[in-house]
Parts: C-alpha cells; sequence; structure tokens
C-alpha cells in the first residue's frame, strides 16, 4: 500500500521468513553456519531455541537454501502435534520411501536401509524439526531411536530440533537425559540489541530498494524500546509506522508515530502512548549516516 510512496518495490517488514532479508549477526552467523557444519560434520543431534519471534524459522529457512543448493536431502517438520507412528511415517515419507511400513520396526528398518544406501554412496541425510516445543515425550523418545542410526565413521541421519526455551526444559527432564547427552551442538537466538535493531531496520529498507533511512534515529530508539529487539515485533511496528506516515504524506517516520503505533499494539506501559519518547541511545561517528554501518548490506553467503 505504501511501498511506491516510499519508492519501494516490495514491502521490507513482511512477517513471513524470507532468507533474502536474512540479517547476519554475529550470533546468526555463527547459528547458521554452526548448524550447517554439524550436518555435513556428522554431528548427529542439534538443538536451536529462542524466545517467540527471534527469527528461528527463518534461519530454519536459510539453512534448507543452503542444503538445496549443496543437493543434500532432508525430512523438514513444522506439524509437531502428532502421533509416534504419524511421526516416523512422515519422516520415512519426506526422505522418500515410497512406501512407509505400517509397523515401527519395519519402518526403522526401511530408514535404516536407505540411510546406509545413502553413506555409502557419501551422501548426507537431515531431520529438521521446527516447532519442536510442542513434541510430545513420546515422539522424543523416537527420536532418540533415529540417533541410533549410524556406521563406526558416524550418525547416518542428522537431527536438528528448532524450538521456543520451553523445549530446553523439556530436555532437561529426568526421562530424557539420554537424548539430551546426545546433543552434539546448542544454539540459542537472543534478542538484538539498539544497534542491531537499526542495522535491522536499515537493511531491510535497502533490501526492499530504499535509498533512504526513512525512519528517524529516535523513531528506531522507540521502536526498540517497544519491541524489546523482538525481530517480529520489530517488523509490526515498523510496517504500521510506514503506514501512519503514508496516511499523513510524511516520507520519514517519528518517534511519535512509533509511540502511537505500539500504543495501538499493547506494546507501551499501560497501553497508552507516552507524552514524549525518551532520549536516543547516542551512536558512534559515522553510525548515524545512511547506507554506513557495521556489516552493512552483506548478502547471504553459503
Amino acid at each position: 500500500m505504501y511501498a511506491s510512496f516510499f519508492k519501494l518495490h516490495r514491502n521490507p517488514f513482511e512477517m513471513s521468513p524470507d532468507p533474502q532479508f536474512f540479517f547476519r549477526t554475529d550470533a546468526h552467523n555463527e547459528t547458521l553456519a554452526g548448524l550447517f557444519y554439524g550436518i555435513c560434520a556428522h554431528k548427529g543431534f542439534m538443538v536451536l531455541t529462542g524466545e517467540v519471534g527471534t527469527g528461528k524459522t527463518l534461519i530454519v529457512r536459510c539453512l534448507l537454501e543452503m542444503l538445496d543448493r549443496k543437493e543434500l536431502s532432508y525430512a523438514y517438520m513444522f506439524c509437531t502435534r502428532l502421533s509416534s507412528g504419524e511421526f516416523l511415517q512422515d519422516v520415512a515419507s519426506d526422505l522418500g520411501i515410497a512406501e512407509p511400513a505400517r509397523s515401527k520396526s519395519q519402518l526403522l528398518r526401511q530408514l535404516q536401509s536407505l540411510l546406509l544406501r545413502r553413506g555409502e554412496k557419501g551422501l548426507y541425510t537431515a531431520l529438521i524439526i521446527d516447532e519442536a516445543q510442542h513434541l510430545e515425550p513420546e515422539i522424543l523418545e523416537e527420536i532418540c531411536l533415529l540417533t541410533n542410526l549410524e556406521t563406526a565413521r558416524g550418525k547416518l541421519l542428522q537431527i536438528v530440533l528448532v524450538g521456543q526455551p520451553e523445549l530446553d526444559a523439556t530436555l532437561e527432564s529426568h526421562s530424557l537425559r539420554q537424548l539430551k547427552q546426545r546433543i552434539s551442538l546448542r544454539f540459542q537466538l537472543r534478542p538484538l540489541n539498539e544497534a542491531q535493531t537499526r542495522g535491522y531496520i536499515w537493511d531491510r529498507l535497502r533490501h526492499a530498494g530504499s535509498r533512504e533511512p526513512i525512519f528517524s534515529l529516535e523513531a528506531i530508539h522507540s521502536v526498540h524500546l517497544h519491541s524489546g529487539g523482538t525481530p517480529r515485533l520489530i517488523n509490526a511496528l515498523c510496517d504500521n509506522a510506514l503506514i501512519s506516515a503514508f496516511a499523513a504524506g510524511r516520507t520519514e517516520v517519528t518517534d511519535l508515530m512509533v509511540e502511537d503505533v505500539a500504543a495501538d499494539l499493547y506494546l507501551t506501559e499501560g497501553n497508552r502512548p507516552r507524552t514524549a519518547a525518551p532520549e536516543p541511545q547516542r551512536v558512534a561517528a559515522g553510525e548515524d549516516q545512511w547506507p554506513h554501518l557495521p556489516g552493512y548490506g552483506q548478502e547471504t553467503e553459503e
């Protein structure tokens, strides 16, 4: 709606996890590279956790793109409210078994046979499960069985669990201690700090075609304040603030616009806008100049 007004070729703050908008903080780089390395190095079992809206699914989408470019086989699951039988059936189907067996023992043999054939050819196979905090204990026990599929040279199936912090708590339970001991790599995503929030906003605007920062530094400070550095909330605030600026015929988003939007989204204390925005955090010399900022404009790499 506002794209042409701001001379953008697309909406920079869409909620869908688009790898084109992957903003590379050190933590995000380390997580993506670590997961890809873990799969290629046959590390077996890996876990990624983070609060709601911190970008876990976007990391997964970027990882899947890397696996596709390397022609690595994987099963990707995001519907985790399944019975143990349905879970194994879906894994087998995603990995290319045309007629998965109905009994668990036969199904596990089919999976082992497939993975052994692929392993003999030097091929990699991964199972990536998003929203894993919803997995029932019986499903986690099935995953524990899958980690047993190995040869003397390493694990045949590389498993990545991705979920909210509740997943960490589940894995700490005494009944799952065997599974926890098999975790080879563990990553955690945290909210962005204010400098990262500024870079995130500017990077998304640039990828959408903007040649101007559009958001004042005071506005960005307000976005960070009310979002807590959570990318999903940053997107919601920025998208609505651009709509407000468009409606007012303004080419710059101000802190007062962000404050009003934050109140509308119930993100302010007492659900009411502040009378005045707090003083913005000072930035280093040159860092407030569009588009020069550390790491600005880096493209997604393999």
